[in-house]
């Protein structure tokens, strides 16, 4: 039997985090979690300037080791560079956190008579949204993954989407005096939908190689929607009401922690009850 203090439950104190997608309103909140809770962080994103902010901001507010590494997940020579630099200041890798994705509700093909039905939707963003999400998701994985498997120890969290295991609501995106109803695009949904099963393939594959893998499905991040879409969720979620960030920190912090160690292949729905009708 595994036997810790309670203080040592949800402790990250000698681990190496991973995180991909840091600077995302999500991978900011994740990360400040991890640095609270005592982790050693290797934060990634594409933009420089933002990586190099977020890791200052981290290490200021928690006294926690950070490294701040940009990298292209849709490069194979970037995420190669990327391990590089962890092989060499860290030396291991304890947690992988996928975060990195494009939701295509933030896409620029506004010009198009509405671009986001599906017979419409341009299928240059549907290859952007499979080179970051499905693609970019593999590369950094495999990467690891071999890590992982040379320390014979590993954890990996990769972050589904309610989108990922039932269909939208497109009433969601219906407002009243819109001239055109508005959807959520093709490619956010299909390239999530790979995320929970390949976690599963993960788990069941590397279990008794000592890598575990879960997945978390968040949803309806509050980020200053407008209140007719606020309206629209609060109808339809069973909670009644979107999801505060900082709600999202206790389930990433349970993953990363060895209070999880007996969870593998899982999909944690942190969605207000959003698939449970």
């Amino acid at each position: 039997m595994i036997e810790r203090s309670q203080s040592q439950e949800f402790s990250l104190r000698g681990k190496v985090i991973l995180v991909t997608g840091a600077t995302g309103l999500i991978g900011r909140e994740v990360c400040d979690a991890y640095a609270a809770y005592g982790a050693d962080l290797a934060v990634t994103d594409i933009d420089a300037v933002a990586v190099a902010g977020l890791g200052t901001r981290l290490h200021d507010a928690h006294g926690t080791r950070v490294l701040g590494v940009a990298a292209d997940v849709t490069r194979t020579d970037s995420v190669a560079s990327l391990f590089e630099t962890l092989a060499r200041e860290y030396g291991r890798l304890d947690v992988l956190v996928n975060l990195a994705a494009i939701d295509a509700k933030f896409d620029a093909a506004a010009a198009q008579v509405n671009p986001t039905r599906f017979e419409n939707f341009p299928l240059e963003l549907w290859e952007e949204s499979v080179a970051v999400n499905a693609t970019g998701l593999v590369r950094v994985t495999q990467a690891a993954a071999r890590v992982m498997l040379a320390q014979r120890a590993g954890n990996i969290i990769n972050v589904a989407s309610t989108y990922s295991l039932v269909a939208p609501n497109q009433g969601l995106y219906r407002f009243p005096g819109a001239i055109d109803q508005t959807y959520k695009p093709v490619d956010y949904v299909a390239t999530k939908s790979m995320v929970p099963n390949f976690t599963r393939y993960l788990a069941t594959l590397y279990g008794r190689e000592g890598i575990r893998s879960n997945c978390i499905v968040p949803h309806g991040i509050s980020n200053g929607h407008p209140e007719d879409f606020r309206t629209n969720f609060a109808r339809l979620s069973p909670l009644g009401r979107m999801c505060d960030v900082r709600e999202l920190r206790g389930p990433f912090v349970l993953l990363a922690a060895d209070s999880s160690s007996y969870m593998t292949g899982s999909t944690l729905m942190i969605d207000g009850g959003w698939t449970a009708w």
